[in-house]
């Protein structure tokens, strides 16, 4: 249920807008960059201070104009010059849905292109995200398409889709993130419960520890951390050939202590306005990330989860209010 509640959250237009109007003081600060391509540079800058690669991500998604689309290509193609200008640890990730999927194919796909194109000439990494099950396809399809031109280019697997394992066979030459998944998906292609995604997501992992190429373990997960480190002391997997990956603003104190002992470790490092969706599937798709943001804000002493709850009824009253 607490799934759901986040979804349908995560997909509710008026509290987007509400939320990109008054910013991140609602609480989003604490898990997003900035708003601005300079503070995310700064951000990815403190990071790497402390030996921690980014994967950055220009938010938003599900664009339904042109126009709209081609301003978030040039706007992650300002993140490439950026990273490059600046010489920051950092790679590209993006979403099909934001570069026009859901309006034309080719379209997208151009602007896919582009992008992994300008990043080609730098050597930065591009990492197309998934997202729900209507873009899954597709987003393969552009994957192929641009793998025959270049080889900056990855993907994510989600673990509670029945097919993911025959996914990540098919792409075991590519560099992998993987994750459980983040949105709601019909039973007759995906997991429900969380002891089968669980059981599922260490499968792939093992898998791709031991057969792929390079691999992004995605999770804030203690127990999956403290079990891929057996897994790769017992099989003997050098630690080039993995990372652990979480988002900005999540076990702050974990991320430095998995970097201090020498694993290779990359931030998911989300900056805009754009904001709300993005975190309300973060909750979905692990509620008690909710809780690993409070312990954070608590440790801190700061008054950010206030700011969070403030957020929340604030909205739920202009909701009401615009319902009348």
């Amino acid at each position: 249920m607490m799934k759901d509640l986040f979804i349908g959250l995560s997909q509710n237009e008026f509290l987007n807008t509400a939320a990109k109007k008054y910013g991140l003081k609602l609480g989003g600060q604490n898990v997003v960059a900035g708003t601005n391509l300079e503070e995310a540079i700064q951000s990815i800058k403190e990071l790497n201070a402390h030996g921690i690669s980014c994967t950055v991500d220009n938010l938003g998604e599900f664009v339904f104009k042109k126009e709209e689309a081609i301003e978030a290509k040039n706007q992650i193609l300002e993140v490439i010059e950026a990273i490059h200008e600046n010489q920051v640890d950092a790679h590209i990730s993006l979403k099909p849905s934001q570069l026009g999927l859901d309006i034309d194919y080719s379209f997208c796909l151009e602007n896919v292109r582009e992008i992994v194109d300008r990043a080609s000439r730098y050597g930065i990494f591009v990492n197309m995200d998934m997202e729900d099950s209507k873009r899954l396809q597709p987003s393969f399809d552009i994957l192929d398409e641009l793998s025959k031109e270049y080889d900056n280019v990855g993907t994510v697997i989600q673990a509670y889709f029945f097919g993911a394992k025959d996914d990540i066979k098919k792409y075991k030459d590519f560099r992998l993130r993987i994750v459980k998944g983040a949105y709601k998906e019909p039973v007759e292609i995906a997991y429900q419960g969380k002891s089968e995604i669980d059981v599922n997501f260490i499968k792939l992992i093992e898998w791709h520890l031991l057969n792929g190429k390079f691999t992004s373990i995605a999770t804030h997960d203690h127990k999956v951390i403290n079990h891929v480190k057996e897994f790769v002391r017992v099989n003997n997997i050098p630690k080039e050939k993995f990372e652990f990956q979480m988002l900005y603003g999540f076990r702050k104190d974990l991320q430095l202590k998995l970097a201090s002992e020498g694993y290779n470790f990359c931030t998911y490092v989300p900056f805009g306005n754009d904001w709300y969706g993005y975190f309300m599937r973060r909750l979905a798709e692990r509620p008690q990330n909710l809780n690993l943001v409070a312990k954070q804000v608590f440790n801190k002493k700061t008054n950010t989860m206030l700011g969070v709850a403030a957020g929340a009824f604030l909205l739920g009253r202009m909701t009401k209010r615009r319902k009348k």
